[in-house]
């Protein structure tokens, strides 16, 4: 995968602020042998296939956060999206399922969009004898995020409404874990113009932003779950005007089934191909207005 300078760039600085106390070489290969242990829906040859990327993020055990790029076509503008998996450890599909869906863009990619993938945002929860939701450090990636406005903090929010649940804790501080320090760089520096997440067990469609979302994606239909502080969709909708889509899968062990993986995907892309002017359009105005 040819990169581009100003990527390459961008990670070895990042090399030295995400990773700075990394005392073990990075190894996908390593990292491609535990997954499929783990996972027995994702083969060891499918693994590395995708000739993963990893550009030095790693989590707090030192592990890699893959990252695989396939770019749009050449000499064209088109959009840009981040597909994000895996970032709660415990929820299996969401990293066997987005390795299908890779395997699918990879055999029919049209160059019609601008694809980076980390199918497994949280290795440390996934690879642990009992996975869980959280971090190594017993964080829930997904409230650790910057929230949105001084009158909704997570840590109030954690001990309001979760009751101090600790699958569900934010965090000592916003951004205190290396692996949301290096999603947020991926956001910066990718510029995305859609976010996809993949989740489980609620099977259902939630979306962040103000408008365009899609009302069925396969068998998952469109349910707003409403705004957490700390999450990935209040961070880049709220505070980037990003809109994020996250895909809430049947279960959180049980695959869906072949054919219901390969209509999300098609719904999915036919959104995108649809919706994604009328976003970008919107996103255009609200950056003017501000």
């Amino acid at each position: 995968m040819q990169k581009s300078s100003t990527f390459w760039v961008f990670w070895m600085s990042l090399a030295f602020t995400v990773v700075a106390n990394a005392d073990t070489t990075v190894d996908v290969a390593g990292l491609c042998q535990k997954i499929v242990q783990k996972l027995h829906s994702v083969s060891l040859e499918e693994c590395q296939s995708f000739d993963f990327d990893t550009h030095k993020m790693t989590s707090v055990l030192n592990m890699p956060l893959l990252m695989k790029e396939l770019k749009g076509a050449a000499n064209k503008e088109v959009p840009k999206v981040l597909f994000i998996a895996g970032i709660h450890g415990d929820e299996y599909t969401s990293v066997s399922a987005t390795f299908k869906w890779l395997k699918m863009l990879e055999q029919h990619h049209s160059g019609k969009f601008h694809w980076l993938f980390l199918p497994l945002a949280n290795p440390d929860g996934l690879l642990r004898d009992t996975p869980q939701r959280m971090n190594e450090h017993g964080v829930d990636l997904n409230r650790n995020f910057p929230p949105q406005g001084q009158d909704s903090p997570s840590f109030a929010f954690w001990r309001a409404k979760d009751l101090k649940d600790p699958r569900r804790y934010p965090g000592p501080f916003p951004v205190s874990e290396p692996e949301t320090k290096a999603i947020m760089a991926v956001i910066d520096t990718f510029k995305p113009d859609v976010i996809v997440s993949v989740h489980a067990p609620y099977d259902l469609l939630d979306f962040d932003g103000k408008a365009f979302a899609p009302e069925q994606l396969g068998p998952l239909k469109l349910k707003l779950l409403g705004t957490y502080p700390g999450s990935l969709g209040n961070y880049a909708w709220l505070k980037l005007n990003i809109p994020v889509i996250t895909l809430e899968l049947p279960h959180a062990g049980i695959m869906p089934s072949k054919s219901d993986i390969h209509d999300i995907w098609e719904d999915l892309v036919f959104w995108l191909k649809h919706e994604h002017p009328k976003i970008k359009s919107a996103q255009l105005k609200a950056s003017s207005a501000s």
